[in-house]
């Protein structure tokens, strides 16, 4: 068998940092669990260290790839490592900006999972005639559902905050830690907002690309449900925009849209994984 090229290599071995990160990725959800409950106040710090040094180590592994040519434009499954990795450091870097501190505890075990899934499941066959924008595409692609993905993190947490509030039970785990309804409203529609374009810019590429291979965009129904996420988001900026949408309905829209990437992210792993 002659050997892989890098324009038809896939995917490579997990590297040793792969394994350390899904060890610091899961230490880090245990300490994020017993922050959220009744315990000792360095908890919640360390946490914070443990998710940050999986966020390193997890960049060392991704780094590694990049020099044994596979990078996160390769494939869908190397997007979706990346996708974690852009998930957890966003995470990082808006919570020392804004008290969101047990959002952890959904943001690292996503990690965890959505890592797991992007290094161990089949690789499948190499994508063809992918080229340097189908790269571009799926890169982008992939920053815009990791914005996606934290604001419905935070949706969540405004959902759960909500009903703490609606039932009286003040000692819940995020209000202990002061976390405001506004403030996780704003936050979760900035997130929606930094995602959008990227997105849209993402799915203009992507029409160029099919366009260049000779294929109806509705060959595939991944591709119309693209257009659904596109279409959920701007929904939800321009309702906020002219009637104020803002709370529990553009909560739940946000994680309605974020269902429905996840749906065009199983069905690209899956065809990937079956070699369709």
């Amino acid at each position: 068998m002659p050997p892989a090229t890098h324009e038809s290599l896939v995917t490579v071995a997990p590297s040793p940092a792969f394994y350390l990160a899904l060890v610091l990725y899961g230490a880090a959800t245990l300490l994020y669990a017993g922050a959220a409950a009744q315990a000792p106040r360095w908890l919640p710090a360390a946490a914070r260290f443990t998710l940050l040094a999986a966020f390193l180590i997890h960049g060392v592994d991704i780094g590694w790839r990049g020099v044994e040519h596979v990078h996160p434009g390769t494939s869908v499954r190397e997007a979706l490592g990346f996708l974690s990795w852009i998930m957890a450091g966003g995470y990082l870097f808006w919570s020392w900006r804004v008290r969101i501190g047990l959002l952890g505890a959904f943001v690292a075990p996503a990690a965890l999972a959505i890592l797991a899934v992007a290094r161990l499941t089949p690789s499948g066959e190499a994508m063809e005639e992918l080229g340097a924008l189908g790269r571009i595409h799926i890169s982008l692609a992939t920053l815009g559902v990791a914005m996606f993905a934290l604001a419905t993190a935070v949706a969540v947490m405004y959902l759960a905050e909500d009903r703490s509030l609606k039932r009286k039970q003040f000692d819940d785990l995020v209000l202990k830690r002061g976390d405001a309804l506004e403030t996780l409203d704003r936050l979760s529609h900035r997130l929606v907002v930094i995602g959008y374009p990227i997105f849209t810019a993402s799915l203009l590429l992507g029409v160029i690309w099919v366009a260049r291979r000779h294929i109806s965009g509705f060959a595939r129904p991944e591709w119309l449900m693209a257009g659904v996420i596109w279409l959920t988001f701007g929904g939800l900026i321009a309702g906020r925009s002219a009637r104020g949408w803002r709370g529990r309905r553009a909560a739940l829209l946000t994680i309605a849209g974020f269902i429905v990437s996840l749906v065009v992210l199983g069905i690209y792993l899956a065809r990937r994984a079956l070699g369709g």
